[in-house]
């Protein structure tokens, strides 16, 4: 008798415990206003209204006052986790709770908290092209300036072929356990890590670039929000034309 092949789940993992320095708020920029809602909101609706996403994984910093937070109703699909002092550290402790819950080769798309402006078509589309993938990849967005690579005492060493260079979005999509272990891995050398692409990079495996939305911003300075603010009422404006 034929068993029938499971299909690996999809799950979103959000850390969401850093703190936003550079916003020089009073507040992480996670936790902002951005319209009607927090910054966190938007983010966090973007996968629990995607069907295809079995749940989602909330880190959040020690000490948040989770009972006032103004969570959205998930219906038993977000989890709450405590981060550490780095991102990767939080997103290794999300990766440790699903590892209870979920398998191995089930997806997991670690997002920025402070991206809220995720178009839900590329998300559709990098799900789409990363589901049979052997390793996985991340959104990307090209380069549009001319980049310098600097050298010594503030000289240009030379000029980087922009068409080779893409900046690093987030959704980036890999495998539970082979996101874990390439986390844990570089940990235990001591290598800094800035997304989890890096991390698959150093334990020799080739993430696959594909195309997103500039619109995917990460909030970073104050005026971002402003431009958030745009970018979301443009989604909203074509989401109504459908």
């Amino acid at each position: 008798m034929k068993t029938e092949q499971r299909e690996p789940a999809l799950w979103a993992l959000i850390p969401a415990a850093g703190v936003g320095r550079r916003m020089g708020s009073d507040r992480p920029k996670q936790f902002l206003r951005l319209g009607s809602r927090s910054v966190l909101e938007h983010t966090l609706d973007i996968f629990l209204q995607h069907p295809g996403i079995r749940g989602v994984v909330l880190v959040l910093g020690v000490g948040v006052d989770r009972d006032a937070m103004d969570l959205p109703d998930a219906g038993g699909r977000l989890f709450l986790v405590t981060g550490g002092e780095e991102r990767a550290d939080s997103v290794r402790n999300g990766l440790g709770f699903l590892a209870q819950r979920g398998q191995p080769d089930d997806w997991v798309l670690v997002h920025d908290a402070a991206r809220p402006c995720l178009p839900p078509d590329d998300l559709d589309h990098l799900i789409a092209v990363l589901r049979d993938d052997p390793v996985g990849g991340l959104l990307v967005a090209a380069s549009t300036d001319t980049l310098k690579l600097a050298g010594t005492g503030d000289r240009v060493e030379r000029t980087l072929d922009r068409s080779r260079v893409w900046r690093a979005l987030t959704p980036q999509m890999f495998r539970l356990q082979a996101l874990r272990a390439a986390l844990e891995a570089a940990a235990a050398s001591g290598v800094p890590l800035t997304d989890e692409a890096s991390a698959m990079e150093f334990v020799g495996a080739s993430p696959r670039l594909v195309e997103g939305s500039p619109m995917n911003i990460k909030i970073t300075r104050p005026e971002d929000l402003d431009v958030a603010e745009v970018y979301l009422n443009r989604q909203q404006r074509l989401r109504s034309a459908r």
